[in-house]
């Protein structure tokens, strides 16, 4: 607890608590961090053995990858705490080499430690090993080999490599293959842009049965058995109001004296979804992705078609970013169309597709 006085926070501690400062500080720190690099460095290389887990619900987990032991650890300690942040900014950044960095991270504790006893003050140690950063960093500059975006065998070679360790080991071969091939079909002159690279978790089947689609995988069902499951080379429809009959704004009554009457009314209902869909077909549209209600006639007319149709979709904006970059899908463009309920029903459609 603290409290503000003045300039000066007031912080109230247990009679349990203990301050230490100085060399004594200083030793604890050094030594918090070391512990956290030993937690792991029996996990590391080839020979590396895996870590059992388990949390205070009893939950099990069996890795040998150094950001997940750490993370499942309850590390209190601030020093310690900075070597877990190593660990995990080296998985955002690179997404392996975790334990090694770590381990690196503890040796340098241990020779600054050693350092530090013989009267080498902490500054100029801090400054050192700024310095032999930079001196690394050129050596593996010097070191590195240049890889061709199209030298697919290097490539799997490096992605096996990282898989090393991991539960998909037995399948690293395989998914490594998929990975490279996934990475190789949408880089650009650019570079690669990782975003565009997406990974689906399926319950059901084995690792080995993973395959890569070089398009859009979409979770949802098909709104009716009929309609097909898979497309190539799509058109693509964003369209985020309803496929059906518009409801009008004032309650109203139709009153019919007559069946031929009644016939009518619903003839002229499904004719205006046909309208409908018409203008979605003409458009060149052979995937439907909606936001809204798709009327049961609707879902009739587009599966004779033989157009795909799935709803609802959260998150517009990343399917309509994705989808034509992704899969070379040509977003389509509706016709201009007399009937007032079909412009109406295609022209927010539309606005979504120029975006």
């Amino acid at each position: 607890m603290a409290q503000q006085m003045g300039n000066q926070p007031l912080i109230v501690l247990s009679e349990e608590s203990q301050r230490t400062s100085g060399e004594d500080a200083q030793s604890m720190n050094i030594t918090a961090g070391k512990a956290v690099a030993e937690s792991v460095r029996t996990t590391l290389g080839p020979k590396g053995m895996d870590k059992m887990l388990v949390d205070s619900g009893g939950s099990v987990v069996v890795t040998n990858d150094g950001v997940t032991i750490l993370d499942e650890m309850d590390i209190e300690h601030p020093a310690a705490n900075m070597v877990v942040e190593v660990a995990q900014t080296q998985e955002d950044e690179v997404g392996d080499g975790t334990t090694t960095a770590v381990v690196i991270a503890g040796e340098l504790l241990s020779k600054a430690e050693d350092l530090l006893d013989q009267d080498i003050h902490a500054t100029i140690l801090a400054q050192g090993y700024r310095q032999a950063a930079e001196e690394a960093k050129n050596v593996l500059e010097e070191s590195a080999v240049e890889v061709s975006p199209d030298d697919t065998e290097t490539l799997e070679s490096v992605a096996a490599t990282a898989m090393t360790g991991k539960g998909a080991e037995n399948a690293k071969d395989h998914l490594a293959n998929l990975v490279v091939r996934g990475v190789q079909s949408v880089a650009d002159d650019e570079g690669v842009d990782t975003d565009n690279v997406q990974v689906e978790t399926v319950v059901g089947n084995s690792i080995d049965e993973s395959t890569l689609v070089e398009g859009v995988v979409i979770g949802k069902e098909r709104v009716h058995d009929n309609m097909p499951g898979f497309k190539e080379d799509a058109n693509i429809a964003l369209i985020d109001t309803d496929i059906e009959v518009p409801e009008t704004e004032l309650d109203t009554e139709v009153n019919v004296t007559d069946p031929d009457q009644l016939q009518e009314f619903l003839d002229q209902e499904e004719q205006q979804i046909k309208e409908m869909v018409d203008a979605i077909v003409d458009a060149g549209a052979d995937v439907v992705i909606g936001q809204k209600g798709i009327d049961d006639m609707a879902q009739h007319y587009l599966a004779e078609e033989g157009v795909l149709a799935v709803r609802p979709a959260a998150g517009r904006s990343r399917i309509s970013r994705t989808s034509p970059r992704t899969t070379s899908a040509t977003p389509a463009r509706s016709p201009r169309r007399n009937s007032a309920a079909t412009t109406s029903c295609l022209s927010r459609m539309s606005r979504t597709r120029r975006r």
